[in-house]
């Protein structure tokens, strides 16, 4: 007798590997579904933990946003360079983005973001460092590392909608987003206080906000590492089908198996991310730039900047509530539209005028929102457990790369054309959005009409 049990109990052991690595909660799910009571308690703790986490990587984003350039723009003595510091650490987020989604397809949530914002805040710590003994070489490795808390806040959204079903995606992401904005508003905000406390410690003032970015991204994995348990990803493999009950956008079940190759759906999601991340990155880039050459203070380039930040994720809930009821679709060409005003109010605006140049970085924050959470809820619904993270990885990489090359090359096109030309041309390179989405919407049709059987066609997701 005593045979037979060992056996029993590797083989046991075989199927059900996230027993052991996830939750002892886990197992009694297996055969469960979204919409048991289990699982939505699971769905509410994860959700709590990542706002929890949010929170903190939020301050730790702000800091590269609101005086990276200018970092560079001082040691390298060129504005030219303004925008490489933005490039570069977008270039560290899509190799961040890259690892942590293929780490947490093997891992898990909880260990692939706990290490990206661990990484960011080693990336903090080292651009304190090059400020100090003013080392351009250290400062662009270290935004290299730093990177990866951006790459990482971003991942942060996938986590909320493991659990979440598919009339909810889009609300459970924007749940993850929308936490960011205490600390991403109050970063910028803290500009000046942490200026004057870098100065008194011997650190150059423009360094002061990665001081906090490295304790804050730091608080954020150690958040996750602790609390994310169970794993909001182990638990989803433990159920028996994908959620049911697929939303209007679905054009293939949950759950069902799907032909090899791209889904239509991923594809249109990442292009609806990647312009507007371009758009978003190359104008609010060079923002700070134009307005200090503008006599405006560093505390008006903060505000601005938190207000556009604001704009980015404050509004979440109410668009991740807009996605799921109205549509991925007239969701992101409405952050098209967005993002077209945005660059047309920016390039008209009189360079002293702080109302006016806050009116347009609030529109470009509100455009990129929509695109956001248009674009992860499609990915979402076209991928499947099996490589929904590895997906969501590399669509994170191509938003990042499109990131850190509107943001490198923000600087040469200001010092060649000006601001104005940068904004507006940004703006219509947004509204290329609308096409694509048009495109999708067509497909879908075209796959579901009586005549065609409703069999998936090319334009399906």
């Amino acid at each position: 007798m005593p045979r037979p049990r060992p056996h029993h109990d590797r083989k046991r052991s075989h199927v059900d590997p996230f027993a052991s690595r996830s939750t002892h909660a886990a197992p009694p799910l297996r055969g469960a579904t979204a919409d048991d009571p289990a699982v939505r308690a699971i769905q509410r703790r994860t959700l709590a933990v990542v706002i929890t986490s949010q929170v903190f990587g939020g301050a730790g984003l702000a800091a590269g946003v609101t005086v990276g350039g200018l970092i560079a723009e001082d040691m390298l003595g060129s504005e030219g360079v303004a925008g490489l510091p933005s490039g570069v650490f977008t270039l560290g987020s899509a190799v961040a983005a890259f690892s942590i989604g293929r780490y947490s397809q093997r891992a898990g949530r909880r260990l692939g973001l706990a290490a990206g914002f661990l990484a960011g805040a080693a990336g903090a710590v080292g651009i304190v460092a090059a400020a100090v003994i003013e080392n351009p070489v250290l400062l662009f490795a270290s935004l290299l590392v730093y990177g990866s808390g951006t790459a990482t806040n971003l991942q942060a959204r996938y986590a909320g909608t493991d659990l979440a079903t598919p009339a909810t995606r889009a609300t459970a992401a924007a749940a993850a987003m929308v936490a960011t904005t205490f600390g991403a508003v109050a970063g910028p905000n803290l500009v000046g206080p942490l200026g004057e406390l870098a100065g008194a410690v011997g650190v150059p003032r423009l360094a002061g906000p990665f001081l906090l970015a490295a304790v804050a991204y730091g608080a954020a994995g150690l958040c996750l590492l602790v609390l994310l348990r169970p794993d909001p990803l182990h638990v989803a493999r433990t159920l028996a089908v994908e959620p049911s009950a697929p939303t209007s956008e679905q054009a293939v079940p949950g759950g069902a198996p799907r032909r090899r190759g791209i889904a239509p759906g991923v594809v249109v999601g990442a292009t609806v991310m990647v312009l507007t991340q371009c758009t978003m990155t190359a104008i609010m880039t060079m923002t700070p730039i134009h307005m200090r050459h503008h006599d405006h203070g560093l505390q008006a380039v903060g505000l601005v900047i938190s207000l556009h930040i604001a704009a980015m994720y404050l509004p979440s809930l109410l668009t991740g509530r807009l996605v799921d009821r109205v549509g991925r679709l007239p969701m992101a060409a409405a952050a098209g539209a967005t993002l077209l005003a945005a660059g047309i109010v920016a390039a008209a605006a009189p360079p002293t005028s702080m109302t006016w140049l806050t009116v347009a970085l609030v529109l470009l924050g509100l455009g990129w929102n929509f695109g956001l959470l248009a674009g992860t809820t499609l990915i979402v619904d076209a991928t499947t457990w099996h490589d929904r993270a590895r997906t969501q990885g590399t669509v994170d990489v191509l938003i990042a790369l499109a990131g850190a090359t509107g943001g490198a090359a923000s600087g040469l096109v200001v010092r060649l054309t000006g601001f104005p030309t940068l904004a507006l041309g940004g703006g219509m390179l947004a509204l290329a959005l609308v096409p694509v989405v048009l495109w999708y919407a067509a497909g879908r049709r075209a796959a579901t009409r009586p005549d065609r059987g409703g069999a998936p066609s090319a334009g399906t997701g």
